[in-house]
């Protein structure tokens, strides 16, 4: 189906297994049990701030059993700006807040053009002006990771500083429109100029795929229930799945989650290598989750029937948090643009 296919080291393959088996007795976990219970809140950090020292790849694997889970938006602007911290201030003066975030006592969210729909403006001396609007994770953040291209700035989330509306999107995730008055000072800089640049992008691409890898998570249950719903539901007196052509609507579905797969697949090592060819894999990825979550979300509700949007199935609300996924990699034009850049 649709499961990542990813070379897993054996404490890669333990993380794997033991969320599935966490998932199994507590299908709906909160912001504690993954930080408690299953120690995800430490996973991208450095093994000497408390964390594991995960990459991409345990990023992705997190986010493909957290999707169907609907508990992964947090975690992954979470997980991502503990990866930049890590990186970009092993010994700087914010390593103090990075232990507090390995044990999930704070959390942080990263601002960066994959994580909100705007970005605000900064100044010279780190004045921060205007918004940031659907910055996914801030609405429970303690610290803010603002990765523009020019500068890397860490935020305390003070509401005396950032004003903060919280809004419930219909797939039932939270995120928060952040308005910034900030004064020289009250950000801490981590990095300016190329450097900064090299980490905005690399962020945007983090954040990508581990999105590409949640909806991968969501794409393979809404076809395994689509599978046992064929062979449930009768018409006629016989299974449903007899009928030529649902099955081949579930074959369309099988294929597009395969070919979205091994596009992430690919994507995901390029952004653990650090390769050249990054940005390019990774639009392509998206491009091809997009489509695989419009084909497969719709084959699954039309089997299911009016029933398949209702939120007496579980097919619902992955539906919609599906598509609130695809709507957030941002337009199909800047990822085709950005594709035919990097390939030329």
């Amino acid at each position: 189906m649709g499961e990542l296919d990813l070379p897993l080291r054996s404490e890669q393959q333990v993380l794997r297994d033991s969320i599935r088996r966490f998932l199994a007795d507590n299908p709906q976990p909160a912001w504690r049990d993954l930080a408690e219970s299953l120690g995800l809140a430490g996973l991208a950090l450095p093994e000497t701030a408390g964390g594991f020292g995960g990459g991409a790849i345990d990023i992705a694997i997190v986010m493909a059993e957290l999707g169907p889970a609907l508990a992964g938006a947090d975690w992954l602007s979470h997980a991502a700006a503990s990866l930049l911290l890590g990186q970009i201030a092993p010994d700087h003066a914010a390593l103090s807040a990075l232990s507090a975030l390995a044990t999930g006592d704070r959390r942080a969210a990263i601002i960066c053009p994959a994580s909100t729909a705007s970005m605000p403006v900064v100044g010279e001396g780190a004045v921060i002006r205007g918004n940031a609007t659907l910055v996914a994770g801030a609405a429970e953040a303690d610290l803010l990771l603002l990765a523009d291209g020019e500068a890397l700035l860490l935020i305390a989330a003070d509401r005396d500083k950032v004003e903060q509306r919280h809004r419930i999107m219909h797939d039932g995730s939270v995120s928060a429109d952040l308005g910034f008055t900030l004064k020289p000072g009250d950000a801490e800089v981590l990095a300016t100029g190329d450097k900064a640049g090299a980490l905005a992008e690399f962020a945007t691409d983090l954040i990508l795929v581990g999105r590409c890898a949640e909806a991968l998570g969501l794409i393979e249950h809404m076809i395994a229930d689509s599978i046992d719903y064929l062979g449930q539901r009768k018409q006629f007196g016989a299974p449903i799945g007899k009928f030529q052509a649902l099955r081949h609507r579930a074959a369309d579905m099988k294929l597009a989650a395969m070919k979205a797969a091994a596009l992430v697949e690919v994507a995901i090592l390029a952004v653990e290598e650090g390769r050249a060819d990054r940005s390019r894999l990774v639009s392509a990825a998206c491009i091809e989750t997009a489509d695989a979550v419009r084909i497969v979300g719709e084959g699954a509700v039309q089997i299911h029937g009016a029933m398949g949007l209702t939120e007496e199935l579980r097919l619902g609300s992955h539906f919609k948090r599906a598509l609130a996924i695809a709507a957030a990699f941002g337009p199909r034009t800047h990822h085709l643009a950005r594709f035919a850049e990097a390939a030329a």
